[in-house]
């Protein structure tokens, strides 16, 4: 291959981002380099602009694009629940529920070893400083101290109760394990023996060492923090936290409650710096390894802060995980990994975001955004509108990917909805406050407010033709009349899990939870609605889009089985809405982004 001079450095780079951000999925699959990760190769990469035109891509992403490397290099997915992790150099140990220990290769994420022993779930872990020995504690009642490279457990200790913290002390003398018998043990690790017990009033949820101070430790036990010596001696009491991190150099440590992460000095206990994150609910938190960044987790979202200046600010904002995080650390100055109990470990790149004003654009950014509630794909016109679980409504120029009007807010109890253009302007229905609202943004009102208890809804969509509502409610499909708010029709409620397929005018075909398809036509003015003996009309020679492993977006060709198009990593999670017109497919993942894909004519007869 002969590159231009200054191309072979773009191609190295982007190579090296390219590999870090799909490895996972290239590892299990190399036929995914062109089934989706070329195609999610950011807008700006060399990457994108040197492929865009190859003809072996079979699906090209015309919206929802990313304009940069993304701000994690790769997603680890675990078969079991991850509650804790530690690093140290170049390896990473992430506790399981299972009682297994799994070693990870930070440069590639690959697994290169299992520690086995714990007969509960893995609750803490943490390495000594020379990431020689590696301490855990579990739902057991025990600590174990493992020699990391012969995988082997060197020495058990024993509480009367679940272990939920661990720690070695700066000159690996001393290990402290903090448990759910509301004490702080404090082993030898030479001898075994148990050297000191701290009686605490409630149950100790952490503890740890000075990095530098072999005989200083913290602890939290009913949501306060308090300092002690290795004699058992306490020193202070010092704030309320839940959660708390010494800086590398020992001279902070940081904690978290509530709303409020605060960062106090070692010794003397005196603020550093205060701030509130916008998610109430911080559970734990840690320092860059410069000491300038703090990262805090709070639910499926991380905030990393800069607090080098007397008014610390947000520089990022996280989002990729799909549940509550357990656990964050730093292994670089830039690199953050998280686990949670989504079951996957994030490696993020911290500093990665672009200055580009691209990012402006809602859209893209990692901003926290409500997950996406609907689509509603116009192809002809080149729009897509979209709405959030906050009501917002939004349309957005396809071949722009920007959005070009926000229609405000439909309000919070926004559930299950569609949007249509009908006469020429947009008309949205949604189910809130045991309603079927229908809204006319251009005038700003109600058209109507249709009664309806919800048992079990799971699908409400306007008639291709605009003069009925489809709503499937449990195994009952109804049918309302647009305009007057009238039941015309109504099939089961004896439907297996019905599902939408397709719809055509007053017609509408579901399938059940055994893949049987069938189809009624409600159009007739008087008369039950009319069972159709026709399939459901067919654009794509392809299987609905599915989930794999309950995790990943995929579409299959139905004639030869063969996978066209997998979601990548970072964009995991249930699929929200799924909606074809003409030659494009509208995707909502959970990534709280809309996709839409350009399928080649093969597929759209």
């Amino acid at each position: 291959m002969i590159f231009q001079a200054g191309v072979i450095s773009k191609w190295t780079n982007d190579s090296q981002r390219f590999l870090l951000e799909h490895f996972n999925t290239i590892k299990n699959s190399p036929s995914h380099i062109y089934h989706s990760a070329l195609q999610f190769s950011p807008s700006s990469s060399w990457f994108h602009k040197y492929y865009s035109t190859d003809p072996s891509l079979t699906v090209k992403v015309v919206k929802g694009l990313p304009t940069r490397w993304e701000m994690y290099p790769y997603t680890i997915l675990l078969g079991s629940l991850t509650k804790t992790l530690s690093c140290c150099n170049d390896i990473v140990a992430v506790g399981s529920e299972p009682g297994d220990i799994i070693i990870l290769d930070i440069s590639t994420g690959s697994q290169t070893a299992v520690l086995s022993g714990h007969t509960g779930e893995v609750n803490c872990l943490t390495f000594s400083s020379d990431g020689t020995l590696l301490v855990s504690g579990s739902d057991d009642y025990t600590a174990k101290l493992w020699d990391v490279q012969a995988s082997g457990v060197i020495k058990t200790f024993s509480h009367t109760c679940g272990v939920w913290s661990v720690s070695i002390s700066a000159d690996c003398a001393t290990i402290a394990s903090g448990s759910i018998d509301s004490t702080i043990q404090l082993w030898n690790i030479k001898t075994g023996e148990c050297q000191c017990v701290i009686k605490q009033q409630y149950t100790v949820d952490h503890v740890g060492f000075s990095p530098i101070n072999p005989h200083h430790l913290i602890s939290i036990s009913g949501e306060k923090l308090w300092q002690w010596d290795t004699s058992g001696h306490q020193i202070n009491h010092l704030s309320d936290g839940y959660h708390f991190a010494f800086s590398l150099d020992g001279t902070q440590f940081v904690s978290c409650y509530g709303a409020v992460v605060t960062v106090q000095d070692s010794d003397s206990g005196a603020t550093v710096a205060r701030f509130q994150v916008a998610n109430h609910n911080t559970h734990c938190c840690c320092f860059s390894l410069n000491g300038r960044l703090v990262a805090v987790a709070a639910g499926s979202t991380i905030y990393i802060w800069d607090i080098t200046s007397s008014n610390p600010h947000l520089v990022e904002t996280l989002i990729n995980h799909t549940k509550y995080i357990t656990s964050l650390a730093f292994s670089s100055f830039s690199t953050l990994i998280s686990a949670c109990t989504d079951k996957s470990v994030n490696f993020w790149q911290i500093g990665a975001a672009s200055a580009d004003s691209v990012m402006t654009n809602q859209g893209f950014t990692s901003i926290n955004l409500p997950l996406i509630s609907s689509i509603s794909l116009q192809a002809r016109d080149g729009i897509a509108i979209s709405s959030d679980a906050d009501g917002v409504v939004k349309t957005w120029d396809i071949p722009a990917s920007f959005y070009k009007a926000s229609s405000g807010s439909l309000g919070q109890d926004y559930k299950h909805g569609d949007i249509e253009p009908i006469n020429s302007r947009l008309i949205f229905i949604w189910y809130g406050d045991e309603k079927i609202n229908i809204w006319d943004p251009e005038k700003g009102k109600f058209l109507l407010q249709a009664d309806i208890s919800e048992d079990n809804l799971l699908d409400l969509r306007i008639s291709g033709d605009g003069s009925k509502i489809f709503c499937i409610n449990g195994g009952l499909i109804q049918v309302w009349d647009m305009w007057t708010g009238e039941v015309v029709g109504r099939v089961g409620p004896s439907i297996h899990r019905p599902k939408l397929l397709a719809m055509d005018g007053s017609r509408v075909w579901i399938e059940d939870g055994f893949r049987r398809s069938s189809g009624w036509d409600f159009g007739i003015t008087g008369s039950p609605p009319v069972e159709l003996s026709t399939l459901p009309p067919k654009t794509l020679h392809l299987s609905d889009t599915k989930l794999w492993d309950n995790r990943q977006c995929k579409i299959q060709d139905t004639v030869t089985g063969n996978v066209v198009f997998q979601l990548p990593e970072g964009f995991q999670g249930d699929i929200v809405e799924v909606q074809q017109n003409g030659q494009y497919l509208a995707i909502s993942p959970k990534s709280k982004m809309e996709l839409v894909l350009e399928l080649p004519p093969v597929f759209c007869k």
